[in-house]
């Protein structure tokens, strides 16, 4: 087997549910390196959302905004910002259901709607220092490459129905992630990978929620997170153990990334 590039989600996938990072996730990731591997981090949250992560674990190489912002060694080299006149749109609609939205660029994100209690369960369930700032303009000037829309399930299909240019992913009780129609964590992958001129058989993922299913069915060699829902874990060539039973580490060893012949 040739040198791997492999992609791993955030929550639920490389930190657990707690947001800590398993000691035996981080031992397996720097291994990974020390064999050679290329590694990168595939999420739905905005890049200032991981910034420490990321120089904890020493990768510097992600798909962000569910695909949309993609980075090669700290070098943009793919984006997909959402229409400005969809978001024009989608605003407007949601303020008038007093569903609140915010807006995420690559180093901050802004609410168009103060203290929100949608938006502080939702974005405190992240567990992240930053908070959004008040700013409903910053969308007008500025390229948004996801959005954050704070709605109830129950609300979700008016939003489906009236616009079909844009994707919606829920991820929290509360909030679903905007994305441009087709957008995906897959076509972010897709494009680095072609960017680096990386074969799909050398390339893994490891993911565990709906914006993951895209991403395991596109990579051939994708592990699903054993407390995944049935529906993403279908999605995936093979399934792990749970992220706080050393998921991660016992993923790798089921696809023979941690042997030394790996390389």
């Amino acid at each position: 087997m040739n040198k791997g590039m492999i992609f791993f989600d955030i929550d639920g996938t490389l930190l657990n549910h707690d947001k800590a990072l398993p000691s035996s996730t981080k031992k397996a990731i720097n291994r990974l390196k020390d064999l050679g591997h290329e590694l990168a981090i595939a999420t739905g949250r905005a890049p200032f959302m991981f910034e420490d992560l990321r120089n904890e674990l020493g990768i510097h190489t992600y798909v962000s905004f569910n695909g949309q912002y993609v980075v090669y060694n700290g070098t943009p080299v793919y984006t997909n910002p959402l229409d400005k006149d969809d978001l024009f749109s989608l605003t407007d609609y949601a303020m008038s259901n007093d569903n609140p939205l915010i807006y995420e660029h690559y180093d901050n994100m802004y609410s168009n709607i103060e203290n929100h209690p949608f938006i502080k369960d939702g974005i405190g369930s992240l567990k992240i220092s930053h908070q959004p700032i008040f700013d409903p303009k910053f969308y007008r000037e500025n390229e948004i490459y996801q959005s954050l829309l704070f709605c109830t399930a129950e609300e979700e299909e008016a939003y489906r129905e009236k616009f079909s240019r844009f994707e919606f992913v829920r991820w929290h009780e509360f909030s679903m992630d905007v994305l441009p129609k087709g957008g995906s964590k897959a076509i972010g992958i897709k494009s680095l990978i072609q960017h680096l001129n990386i074969p799909m058989e050398n390339v893994y993922a490891f993911g565990d929620g709906l914006n993951d299913i895209e991403m395991l069915t596109f990579v051939k060699n994708s592990v699903a997170m054993g407390d995944a829902v049935e529906l993403v874990k279908k999605a995936a060539k093979y399934v792990t153990k749970p992220v706080d039973e050393d998921g991660i580490l016992r993923g790798l060893e089921l696809v023979g990334l941690l042997e030394e012949k790996a390389v």
